[in-house]
């Protein structure tokens, strides 16, 4: 096994380790606008960015922030903004513009509580449902989870590679705690990451077409500034990127929107999965409920109780497949979460009613212990 060096190894928040992923995978944009408990991020790129030729912008406002990182994506950059639950709500029609126009670029949402102003410096987990249908429209959806420093790392260099790929927003969801707490984080050489980068085109500009029908369902957008001009619009729209009102065609763009996604949802969705090869119960969690439920599981099984974690990364497109075939092993379910239920609705239909699915919520602003775990799967036995 190859040993670490020791300047690979460094202690950092899950905030820091964010700024630190995306600059990794490649961004060289970032805009956005102070706001608790996210700030962080930006405070660390808006001094990384400009030593590597990237740009840092503070916006006016969390829409115009949407705004510029979709402009600096359509020149061809990697590009990102971070915010908190209010600044989300704002995103949400830009994130929709961007979905329309597939747009790639990447939104990290470090959850507070709410609504509104809520709960500026405590945890939450109630954006999950709005990461998936904040944005008014049928389209596909990536939102990532992280539960630590590392993961955070992990995930926002993910985060781009998906972005690129799919050619689309991509959300990563972490809650202050993952945000603000300081832990060891190993970083790879920045030669063993790797990283992925928008396709473009290989026609002359005279032949080509933004929009024009793929094999994989993935437009092909030429950067703005290399020769290739062609129209973006949130409307719907043909293969030349302008509007239409030709039912065919509109028929035909949304459901790629949503087809591109769940056609690769092999690729895309991710499960940890703890002793649940002879659990009696499955505790689902994600994020830092999902350290606590690591901890349950181990005390669960001191005491003699078989219990096992499912942990999704990705959180949409939702692991339908895996949850269905925990649910096919078990006798009842767990879902620990810093909301009132959003996942465990999702949880209760992929698993098809063969068990019970109970639920532990906390929206207090405090973490769900380990102990409150075990003590909810010993009343699901």
């Amino acid at each position: 096994m190859k040993k670490k060096r020791a300047d690979n190894i460094c202690m950092m928040q899950g905030n820091q380790a964010c700024a630190r992923g995306a600059m990794m995978a490649g961004c060289r944009f970032f805009a956005g606008y102070p706001i608790t408990p996210s700030s962080e991020i930006a405070e660390n790129l808006a001094l990384s960015m400009p030593a590597v030729g990237g740009r840092f912008i503070q916006m006016e406002d969390e829409i115009g922030a949407m705004g510029a990182v979709i402009g600096a994506s359509l020149t061809g950059l990697k590009s990102m903004t971070a915010t908190s639950g209010p600044g989300f709500s704002l995103k949400q029609e830009n994130i929709g513009y961007a979905a329309m126009a597939e747009v790639p670029c990447v939104v990290v949402n470090v959850q507070r509580g709410g609504p509104s102003t809520g709960m500026p410096t405590f945890p939450a987990q109630m954006d999950v449902q709005q990461a998936r249908w904040g944005s008014h429209g049928d389209r596909g959806v990536i939102a990532l989870s992280a539960s630590s420093a590392q993961e955070t790392f992990e995930q926002t260099i993910r985060a781009f590679n998906l972005s690129e790929k799919y050619m689309m927003p991509v959300i990563l969801l972490v809650d202050e705690v993952v945000a603000h707490s300081t832990e060891k984080v190993v970083l790879p050489d920045p030669g063993g990451i790797e990283l992925f980068n928008r396709k473009q085109p290989t026609e002359s500009p005279g032949e080509y077409l933004p929009y024009r029908e793929t094999d994989d369902g993935i437009p092909v957008l030429a950067r703005f500034g290399t020769g290739y001009r062609y129209n973006v619009t949130g409307l719907c729209h043909d293969e030349t990127g302008f509007p239409t009102n030709n039912p065919e065609k509109i028929e035909k763009l949304i459901r790629r929107l949503t087809d591109k996604i769940e056609r690769h949802r092999k690729d895309i969705t991710h499960c940890h999965k703890i002793m649940l090869e002879d659990a009696d119960v499955a505790i689902f969690a994600y994020g830092s409920v999902a350290r606590s439920a690591r901890r349950a599981v181990f005390l669960c099984r001191e005491a003699g109780i078989k219990a096992g974690l499912i942990e999704p990364t990705v959180l949409w497109p939702f692991p339908s497949d895996e949850v269905l075939e925990t649910a096919e092993g078990v006798k009842a379910f767990v879902v620990a979460e810093m909301n009132l239920g959003q996942m465990a609705r999702e949880v209760e239909l992929a698993s098809k009613c063969r068990v019970e699915v109970h639920r532990l919520n906390r929206v207090d602003g405090r973490l769900i212990t380990p102990q409150q775990v075990v003590e909810k799967v010993r009343e699901a036995l």
